[in-house]
Parts: C-alpha cells; structure tokens; sequence
C-alpha cells in the first residue's frame, strides 16, 4: 500500500548560479531589515560576482544585539565568497555608513565607489549606481533621510510592542505596515520621473542601461529606450536582480526562493535586447 505520509525532510533544491547578482537596500541593522531572508537567498545562490548596489548598511539607528549579529552573518558570508574567489563589488548609498566609521567586523573587504559600468555576458553596458543623485533635491536632503529613517523605525517598534515576541514581524500587522511603506514611497515618487533620469544619465554614458536600488520599487523594463533595472530592496520588496551566463537580467522575488524546498521555481522577469 502506498503510503499516505509526506517526506520526513523537504528536498533541498541545489545552488542556483548566477554570473552576477545585483542587491541592494539591504539596511542591515534597521529594524525592518530581514538579514534572516538576505541569508538563506545567498545560501540558496551562489553568484560570480556579487555588486551591491548601497544601503547595505544602515547608520541612521544603532544596532541592537539581535540585528547585530544577523547582520554579521550576512557580512561574514559575502567574506568568505570573496575568499573563495567571487568578485564583490560595493557602491556607497545614502544610508551607508562611511567606512572609517563601519566596526571592523561588519565592514566589507573592499572599497566602496559611486558608481562602475558593468559589462554583461553578452557584451551590453550597464551604468551602476545607487540612484539617490537623481532624486529632487528636497527628497535628497540628509536631515529628511534621517528624520524617515527614524519614524519608519518608531513605526516599527510599536509594532513589536504590540506584537511581542515576534520581533516586530508579526506576519499580519508587519504585513499591513510594509504596504503602508510602500505606499508612501510610491507617492514620493509619483510619476516614477526617476526612471527616466537615470536612463538618461545611463543614455549620456553611453550605456546600455542603468542599473540602480535606491527607491524600494523594483523594475525590469525598456519603455525609455534603455533597459531600466530596480534590484528592490530586502524591507518590503524582498528582490534583487540577476545576470544569467547569457547576459540576461531577471528579476528575483526573493521570498519565492525561501520555498524552493517545495520544488517551486521563483518568479523572474527577463528583458532581451
């Protein structure tokens, strides 16, 4: 008779490969930061060359002992693939700390820089950037970044405390306050003018693309002539992007990939030239 039970254990999918994959916003050490979800994807994805694309950190809130050491996790895995010969890649975001000012163990092991050109597998140019030199100049303002940095913090430590020993992750309220985020930044940035900005700074590199984070809106398209590529953001997105060996760019849900173990694939995007 066949047996009615499930599996013991979930099968593991194997290492997804990449030529390249593209994260950024990260914010390591915020409290709506998920380093959890940052590391299981890195587990599960092993990339040639990892080009992170600002706010990896984030230097508007001090760290707490948890958020600590998820984040030193993080830090330590992108060390221990550059020691094992993958290329890291590092722009400075607006939330970055400097790193003079970065503890030892959580700074990355290469410079950082404002922006690069990347080439792809098949030989398309991409200009790099974070992407807040493009905002207008009010929304570019430090005090501004610090002052939302601080309420979306306040916001979400009521949240815990209403939902204690979730750590602030209860799935329904935390759930509700990530829409409420986005929301307000898709107000912020309404008309998306920024895409058509940083194409056309791509457009006068003469670039084949820009590549950005920055705006917490992942996106994956040609409509301004050049290929505009968001990585989102591992707050409320949870995306990044990735360079298959053909020099394709997909579009990552990272929370697909927390389930591979049940054999789904994630949900990608891809722009061809």
């Amino acid at each position: 008779m066949e047996s009615a039970l499930s599996d013991p254990a979930p099968r593991r999918e194997p290492i997804r490969r990449h030529r390249s994959l593209f994260l950024s916003d990260l914010h390591l050490g915020a409290i709506g930061a998920r380093a959890d979800l940052v590391l299981r994807f890195l587990e599960q994805n092993r990339a040639d060359t990892y080009v992170l694309v600002g706010d990896i950190l984030d230097a508007g809130v001090p760290f707490s002992l948890g958020r600590a050491t998820a984040c030193d996790g993080v830090i330590a895995h992108l060390r221990r693939r550059q020691v094992e010969g993958a290329k890291l890649i590092y722009l400075i975001g607006n939330h970055d700390p400097a790193p003079a000012d970065t503890p030892l163990r959580r700074r990355l092991p290469v410079d950082p820089v404002e922006e690069i050109t990347h080439v792809a597998a098949d030989s398309r140019r991409y200009l790099v950037v974070h992407g807040d030199k493009q905002d207008r100049a009010f929304v570019r303002s430090h005090l501004l970044t610090r002052i939302g940095t601080y309420i979306e913090s306040l916001a979400r430590l009521l949240c815990a405390a209403a939902a204690p020993g979730t750590g602030g992750r209860g799935p329904a309220k935390d759930g509700r306050l990530d829409s409420l985020f986005a929301a307000v930044n898709v107000v912020l940035h309404l008309g998306r003018g920024h895409e058509r900005r940083l194409v056309e700074l791509a457009r006068q590199r003469k670039a084949d693309g820009v590549i950005c984070g920055h705006y917490h809106m992942a996106g994956l398209h040609n409509r301004y002539g050049l290929v505009y590529a968001n990585c989102g953001d591992w707050v409320t997105s949870i995306t990044c992007l990735s360079e298959d060996y053909s020099g394709h760019l997909h579009l990552v849900d990272g929370r697909a990939e927390q389930i591979a173990a049940s054999g789904l694939r994630p949900e990608t995007q891809v722009v061809h030239a």
